[in-house]
This record gives structure tokens, C-alpha cells and sequence, in this order.
């Protein structure tokens, strides 16, 4: 009953704290003099990809045996893995069963269709190295990490040069939660704000993976299926349930831009931790979610190549994760 009851806590707080954080995190944009993209693929997927981080940097580098450390991989390669197909779907699923809320008569995604094929691209290339790396092993490999987290580097160059303005029929600015009366908050209190529900966001995610472990193990459930299924969503739940907030607000360019920032991060800075602590090699399971995140990301890049999306169509992606999961079930089931 006691984790249940956490579970449900801590699901709540993350929500509840996702509503303040992406609040706080468009005041900080405009604070900032950000464009309207920059906001979610730099400031909002950086902030939401610090607990996940720190659970690849915590395995790599304080775990003691080689399994602890493999959680460290598993959590590089099951992120990117949950965002190009759960996320993905959820923002198509909520565009359509909010259709009617926000007064429109299409499905189509209101975004900027070559910024975010270009994005897909540019993912897939580093994730294309990373998982080639993780079939080889070489004495400099570790080494290579530090090309990971340049990459990232030049990523967040390149969106802070060349980024977008709000669209003229996207609703404007929430007044700060922590201010609702301002019409122009103080910097220190969006600080506060943001820095508040990041902080919650980061316990409460924490508390949350540790019940989907308890629950696991209540059901009997592998401890690599946990690991590897169930524990990846449980650490992407804040981009999703951000990426939730902004469709339901109409801003899904805030929400397709927050997953894709995640994504980039997820594919350089824990690969980078991983490399340098670890191996870096890939079993079965993790060769499967490398293929599989690769499919999910060349079906988003042609579609957002064409330059007209309709949101319906972003919704069957999220069933690769569920081939994912049917094959780690059947893999270590048959082991």
C-alpha cells in the first residue's frame, strides 16, 4: 500500500511540477531574449534531462560491478528510445483528443517542419556513431566522449543562432505562477520558480523509478525487464507530461521542441559519461533498442521532411516501444 501510494504521490508531484516548471521555464526564455524554439530544445530539454543524466552518471561512475555500471548504458539507449516513440505519440494523441478544445478543424502539427527534420538528422547521425561504437572495442574509445559532448556543444550553438519567433496564433504568455499579477515578473522569481520545480521534478522522478523497481520485484517481474522497459519511461515521464502541458495549451512547437532537445542530449552527454567509465558495449537487447530508436527517427525525419503533419500519424510510432518491450520479455524469458 505504501508504494502504491508513493507511486501515485509521485506521479502527482511530477505533473503538478511540470505545470510550474514549463511556466517558469517560457518566462525564462523571454527573460533571456530566446526565441521561441531555443526555449524547449535548450533551456526546458536540458532541465528536464538532468535526472535521467544524473542516473547514467551515478551507475558509470560510483557502481561498483559491472551490472550496476550496465544500467548506466541501458539508461543512454532506453531515453532516446522512449522520446522518439512514446513521446512522439503522446503529443500526436493529445493534438487529436484536443482538437476541439482548441478550436481547430485539422490534426495538422503547427511547427517548423524543416527545423525539426534537421534535428532528426542531425540526432541520427550521433546515434548512428554511438551505437557503432558500441559494437567495437578499441584502446581510444573512451576518449571519443569528449567528441559527444562537442557535438552537444555545436547543437546548442546552432539553435541559439538561428531560432524562430512565437507564431502570431499561438496563445501568449501564462502569468507566473509565482506572480500571477505581474504583467512582467521579476527574473529572481521566475528563477525561483523554475529552479523550485526542477528540483521537485528531480525527487519525484527519482521516488517514482524506485517504485516501478518495487513494483517489479512485487510482481516478479525480471529485473531486466525493469531496467530496461520500464524504468526508461519512468525517467522520461517530465518531457512527456511537458510535452502533454504544451499541446494542451496549443504550443506543440514548445513540445516537439523540448522531446527533440532531450533526445539530443540523451544521444551525447550520458553516451559521453558511459564511454569514458565503461566498455561501451552492446548486448542483444541493446542492439535491438539502437535499431529500433533508428526506425522511430527515420519515420519522424520523412514525415517532417514533407513540410505537413498530421498529428494522427505521429500516434503509431509509439508502438515500436512495444516491440521493444516484447522482445526483451521473450529474450530473457528464453534465456
Amino acid at each position: 500500500m505504501l508504494t502504491a501510494l508513493l507511486f501515485l504521490l509521485s506521479a502527482g508531484a511530477i505533473y503538478l511540477a511540470c505545470e510550474y516548471f514549463v511556466n517558469g521555464v517560457e518566462w525564462f526564455g523571454q527573460k533571456l531574449n530566446l526565441g521561441a524554439t531555443a526555449t524547449g530544445t535548450v533551456l526546458a530539454a536540458f532541465g528536464t534531462a538532468l535526472p535521467e543524466s544524473a542516473v547514467t552518471f551515478v551507475a558509470v561512475v560510483f557502481g561498483r560491478t559491472p551490472e550496476q555500471r550496465d544500467i548506466g548504458v541501458g539508461a543512454a539507449l532506453g531515453g532516446p528510445l522512449v522520446l522518439a516513440t512514446i513521446a512522439y505519440a503522446v503529443v500526436g494523441l493529445a493534438l487529436w483528443g484536443n482538437r476541439h478544445r482548441l478550436q481547430r478543424t485539422d490534426n495538422l502539427v503547427r511547427v517548423n517542419h524543416p527545423r525539426l527534420a534537421r534535428d532528426q538528422f542531425w540526432f541520427l547521425t550521433i546515434f548512428v556513431v554511438k551505437c557503432g561504437l558500441g559494437l567495437v572495442a578499441f584502446a581510444i574509445k573512451p576518449w571519443l566522449g569528449v567528441l559527444f559532448l562537442a557535438a552537444y556543444g555545436l547543437y546548442v550553438w546552432r539553435e541559439l543562432k538561428h531560432d524562430d519567433v512565437v507564431p502570431e496564433d499561438e496563445d501568449p504568455l501564462e502569468p507566473l505562477k509565482l506572480q500571477p499579477r505581474a504583467a512582467n515578473p521579476a527574473i529572481a522569481m521566475i528563477a525561483l520558480q523554475t529552479a523550485l520545480a526542477l528540483a521537485v521534478i528531480a525527487i519525484a522522478s527519482h521516488t517514482f523509478v524506485k517504485q516501478i523497481e518495487a513494483i517489479g520485484e512485487a510482481f516478479q517481474l525480471s529485473p531486466h525487464l525493469v531496467a530496461l522497459v520500464l524504468s526508461p519511461v519512468a525517467t522520461e515521464l517530465p518531457e512527456t507530461i511537458n510535452a502533454l502541458i504544451w499541446v494542451r495549451q496549443g504550443k506543440e512547437r514548445l513540445a516537439l521542441a523540448n522531446i527533440s532537445g532531450a533526445m539530443m542530449i540523451q544521444a551525447t552527454i550520458p553516451s559521453s559519461l558511459a564511454l569514458f567509465a565503461t566498455p561501451w558495449l552492446f548486448d542483444a537487447p541493446l542492439m535491438v533498442a539502437g535499431v529500433l530508436t533508428g526506425i522511430a527517427v527515420i519515420f519522424l525525419w520523412w514525415l517532417f521532411r514533407r513540410g505537413k503533419v498530421d498529428g494522427r500519424l505521429l500516434m503509431p510510432v509509439g508502438l515500436l516501444y512495444g516491440v521493444f518491450a516484447g522482445y526483451v520479455i521473450w529474450h530473457f524469458a528464453s534465456a
